[in-house]
This record gives C-alpha cells, structure tokens and sequence, in this order.
C-alpha cells in the first residue's frame, strides 16, 4: 500500500487505510490535534446529479478526523489505545464537482480525559484556482463536527 506523505514521515494510521488510499487523499499537514488533507474528486465519486456523492465529502472529512485525533508519532502514553468517532455531524452547504481539489482542514476544539471535539471544514476549488498557500483553499462546502472518544486497542 502507498502511505500518504508529509514532508518523509506517514500517519500509522494510513498504513492499511485502503479506503483513504482508494480516494486519493494527501496528506498536506499534520501536528498535535490538526490535519489538512485534499483530494480531487473523480468521476466515482458523483452522486446522480453529477455533483460530489455525501457519501464521499463525509468520508474524505472523516479522514482529516482520524488524524487529527490521533498522534503521528504514539508514545509510551499511547500505546494500547486508539481514537474513534463517538459521534459526527455534517452539513453541506454547497455542491462540490468533478475535477474540483477539495481540501479539509481539522482542527480539536476541546480535549477532556478520553473525550475530544473536532471541527473540519471542506473546501473546493476548480483545480486551476487552487492554490493552498495563498490562504482560505477554496470555497466552504460543508462543515464536520466530530465528537472522539480515546479506547482500548483490541
């Protein structure tokens, strides 16, 4: 399996994540409680309207929230445990296309004990526009909220 890259280093958490490798997603940032990820959406990936499947914008911000709320590099503090979705919303606020880069950007809102809170925010640009150092990638599509809980690894 390919890993997602940055700058050398993979996420363990990318290494048999063949849906996120099916997607395409990269992996273009990653510290202690953020991730920006893209992805450019394909044909595939459309729902009858021609337009980005739910389906799809939920699982690529699902992405940026997995690894968001686990670390890149797990310590001894680490070990044994694993953080999953307790619970997520999202709202689509505008319709996404092929050939659009679509870029998520996650951020932790809070951290207590086993629990967390997460928000992600998706954006699209035609792929001619994008330009993810130039600020704000694109324009806002939909927004992900996700609620982590932290559990034993089986």
């Amino acid at each position: 399996m390919t890993e997602a890259a940055i700058s050398g280093a993979t996420h363990p958490i990318l290494e048999n994540d063949y849906a996120s490798e099916w997607m395409g997603i990269e992996v273009l940032a990653l510290t202690d409680g953020h991730a920006t990820v893209r992805m450019t959406l394909r044909q595939e990936m459309l729902n009858g309207f021609g337009m980005a499947h739910g389906g799809m914008i939920f699982a690529f911000a699902d992405t940026a929230f997995a690894l968001a709320c686990n670390p890149v590099n797990p310590g001894p503090a680490d070990e044994g445990t694993i953080t999953v979705a307790a619970g997520v919303d999202i709202n689509f606020l505008k319709p996404a296309y092929r050939g659009q880069v679509i870029t998520a950007v996650a951020d932790r809102r809070s951290s207590a004990g086993r629990s967390g809170l997460y928000d992600i925010q998706v954006f699209a640009a035609d792929a001619a526009q994008h330009q993810p150092d130039a600020g704000q990638p694109g324009e806002l599509i939909a927004e992900f909220r996700g609620r982590s809980r932290t559990i034993p690894k089986k």
